[in-house]
């Protein structure tokens, strides 16, 4: 299954009451957005990186939550790295699915040491993909749209560590780079 397939597979389309709902947060938040960068609270890439994360922290719930259809019951997986077990048996769904979940919230991580203007330690990383993952995995359980389950926030929590540790990297040669940049202007 190329990427394509498994975003429109796991995104089915909004409701116009979502994208409504969508436009109207993303509107809120990008007044609010303008006026810390017209205040001098913000940086303008600051309230960029903000606005892309919102975007995608509201794309992840929409296809995790939201746009699913509720089951009948609630249905949970309490075991923790019970998929691991099918991979060792061979079974390769699961080890896309581990992958694809591993990714999801890499984009996150990316993101966060610009949202915050620093580089960020790993486990900052990881407790924000904890809270988002575990957010998006008791709602499933909750609204009975998924599986609850512990592999998942195992799997993307250390994504987003990953990436968070990747960018923070760049974010720290960036840095290094305009200050010397500004310091050869001066």
């Amino acid at each position: 299954m190329d990427i394509y397939q498994i975003f429109v597979t796991h995104n089915p389309a909004w409701t116009r009451r979502e994208i409504l709902f969508f436009l109207f947060v993303l509107a809120l938040a990008t007044v609010w957005e303008v006026y810390l960068v017209s205040k001098h609270k913000i940086k303008v890439y600051q309230a960029v990186a903000t606005l892309m994360l919102l975007t995608f922290i509201a794309i992840v719930y929409a296809s995790t939550v939201f746009t699913r259809n509720p089951m009948p019951y609630a249905r949970y997986m309490l075991k923790p790295f019970w998929s691991y077990e099918y991979i060792f048996s061979g079974n390769k769904y699961y080890i896309k699915e581990c992958f694809l979940n591993f990714i999801l919230l890499m984009p996150a991580g990316l993101l966060l040491p610009f949202v915050f203007d620093k580089k960020l330690r790993w486990w900052q990383g990881l407790l924000f993909g904890i809270v988002l993952s575990g957010g998006v995995e008791i709602l499933q359980l909750v609204l009975k749209r998924g599986l609850f389950e512990w592999d998942d926030i195992f799997h993307n929590s250390l994504g987003c560590m990953l990436a968070t540790i990747l960018s923070s990297c760049m974010y720290g040669i960036i840095s290094k780079i305009s200050t010397i940049i500004k310091y050869r202007k001066h």
